[in-house]
């Protein structure tokens, strides 16, 4: 009688790990790398500023080579020689207002935006691995709080550093 249950169990479970999820089991999953492999060493240029803020050219550039280095498998080189590939593009800096006081049209609520558009070219097949794709990110602040500009440019920019590198991945 145990025998029989334990017979029937085991049929049971095989049956449920066989079925799995979706067609064929294990469909639409895979075990690929998310970054190509053809390339392991990036040389970042410095980003073009194309509007009138200057300086978050300097700071996208290092937030990209630092999120480059802990969040892929690619090696930052300094000489563009010895690169596989080469990211470059521009950043333009601006500010928007989100809500203002209808009594005085004073600003309560803004938000720094940056907009970063970037090419990636595979310097060993010629490549364009990105080709003028577009970032965006915001984020807000409020003068009346104690909060500033600069400040919450410095935080869009390290989002928008997020999303270049996230660009980067091979798409699923």
């Amino acid at each position: 009688m145990k025998r029989d249950y334990l017979i029937i169990g085991l049929i049971v479970v095989a049956a449920v790990g066989m079925g799995g999820c979706g067609k064929g089991g294990l469909a639409g999953y895979q075990n690929a790398w998310l970054h190509p492999q053809d390339v392991s060493t990036v040389y970042v240029e410095m980003f073009d500023s194309s509007g009138f803020r200057r300086g978050y050219e300097f700071k996208l550039t290092e937030a990209v080579c630092k999120r480059i280095e802990a969040q892929t498998p690619y090696k930052i080189v300094s000489d563009r020689d010895l690169a596989d590939s080469v990211l470059s593009g521009t950043v333009g800096a601006g500010s928007g207002v989100l809500a203002g006081d209808r009594y005085t049209g004073r600003p309560l609520e803004q938000e720094a935006m940056i907009q970063v558009c970037l090419t990636w070219k595979n310097l060993k097949t010629g490549r364009l691995m990105l080709d003028n794709e577009e970032v965006y990110a915001a984020v807000s602040y409020s003068e009346l709080l104690g909060q500033s500009y600069d400040y919450s440019a410095a935080s869009a920019v390290n989002k928008a550093a997020q999303k270049v590198v996230e660009l980067m991945e091979q798409p699923w």
